[in-house]
């Protein structure tokens, strides 16, 4: 059920806490999986979150779920830009963006690590993972920290207690579009 999964593994993007989660999908078919997906799309637009099939294989597809409006924020910082431009993101919006990112995912090369900017992982963090091979890192939750551990570690805490406590409330019969803050 697409719903749990959303709850479990998506809740600080819903609650607008982050600008996107990424995780993998068992369906049964190709026509459920694209019928969820845009059943889920047209419930959620108006609150400004999109879901997108990166990949897809052995019926389990890699499912990305934004917040539109911070993904064009993140993708419109300079560094940011000047960082993704090395991998062939230069001067795209979040469409094109999102295009570029799905290719690599599909592509039988290297992993494109510069997935962490979509997730809205801290630059120094993405680009200290990279150069450091994922190795020598100060911290370890939801990404790989190089940068600001403190920091890091508040981020996390507050994603757990989002993820705890939006399951609770599912639990309790609360649905994700009632949950899902607005844009």
């Amino acid at each position: 059920m697409l719903e749990m999964s959303l709850i479990k593994h998506c809740s600080p993007t819903l609650a607008s806490l982050k600008t996107a989660n990424l995780f993998s999908y068992s369906y049964s078919t190709e026509r459920d999986l694209r019928k969820s997906i845009r059943y889920w799309n047209k419930q959620m637009s108006c609150k400004g979150i999109r879901l997108t099939v990166m990949k897809k294989k052995d019926h389990r597809a890699l499912i990305y779920v934004c917040r539109v409006s911070k993904l064009e924020s993140v993708l419109a910082g300079a560094d940011v830009a000047a960082f993704l431009k090395k991998y062939g993101y230069d001067g795209m919006g979040v469409d094109g963006a999102l295009r570029r990112l799905k290719k690599r995912l599909r592509s039988s090369g290297e992993f494109p690590h510069e997935i962490g900017i979509f997730l809205g992982y801290p630059l120094e963090d993405v680009t200290g993972f990279i150069e450091n091979e994922g190795k020598g890192f100060v911290e370890v939750g939801f990404w790989k920290v190089y940068g600001d551990k403190e920091n890091a570690e508040k981020t996390f805490c507050k994603y757990r207690k989002c993820t705890d406590i939006y399951t609770r409330l599912w639990e309790c019969g609360k649905s994700v579009w009632q949950l899902t803050v607005a844009a």
